[in-house]
């Protein structure tokens, strides 16, 4: 007579906790070590200790914290990306201003939740994350996209054209449409046109908000006012 065995459990995922509180860590391995598929492997104080953790006991996930005294998690991140190591790294933080998120995103995080996160969502989000997916808190992910939605300076720059630049060159230093159309040998019906043009490509209606925006958005240098 056979018996049928169960069929397997999932797979213990391994985790590395680098915090520079020891409270943070204690709570953290208790919280995992409650939860359901989980195995602690170590913790680091800092940057530099979680770097030399994450080469020796190879774990799925590091678990990171960004500002740490002796050694942050932006060069940590890097480090453990720069030595190939196959694990995956998961920032876990209070901070969440592009200062923090985007040095991290760059330096390889597959990963960013802040640590008010709930239980259950930090645990799918490490499942997620050893899994190969890129985890980001809302909050975070919000920033990202308007950041991404923001037009870079460059890009506002040439989405005018040489001669919507020229005018609007002459609109911040304050000429008329007549002497625009004089200085550059056109009508002034043309100048009307092209500046009914570079306001829907700044996204405004006047000529003192096409004059900020293109301050503030770098089409225009103090040089050119």
């Amino acid at each position: 007579m056979t018996t049928e065995q169960p069929p397997p459990g999932p797979e213990l995922v391994s985790v590395l906790l680098v915090d520079d509180h020891p409270v943070v860590r204690d709570g953290l391995r208790a919280m995992f070590e409650r939860g359901p598929g989980f195995r602690v492997l170590g913790e680091a104080a800092d940057g530099r200790e979680g770097m030399r953790l994450a080469a020796e006991l190879r774990p799925d996930v590091v678990l990171m914290d960004l500002r740490m005294p002796g050694g942050g998690g932006v060069e940590a991140i890097a480090g453990i990306v720069a030595r190939g190591l196959p694990c995956k790294v998961l920032v876990l933080t209070t901070y969440d201003t592009d200062a923090d998120t985007l040095p991290a995103i760059e330096a390889g995080a597959s990963g960013y939740l802040l640590k008010d996160a709930p239980p259950h969502e930090l645990f799918a989000a490490v499942r997620d994350v050893a899994a190969g997916r890129t985890v980001l808190s809302p909050a975070v992910a919000s920033r990202l996209v308007d950041r991404v939605r923001a037009p870079r300076p460059d890009a506002a720059r040439n989405a005018l054209s040489t001669r919507e630049r020229e005018v609007l060159t002459l609109v911040a230093k304050g000429t008329p449409n007549r002497e625009i159309a004089r200085l550059l040998f056109i009508s002034e019906a043309t100048v009307k046109t092209h500046l009914t043009h570079l306001y829907a490509k700044l996204g405004v209606s006047d000529r003192a908000a096409a004059v900020a925006t293109a301050y503030g958005r770098g089409i225009l240098g103090p040089g050119e006012d």
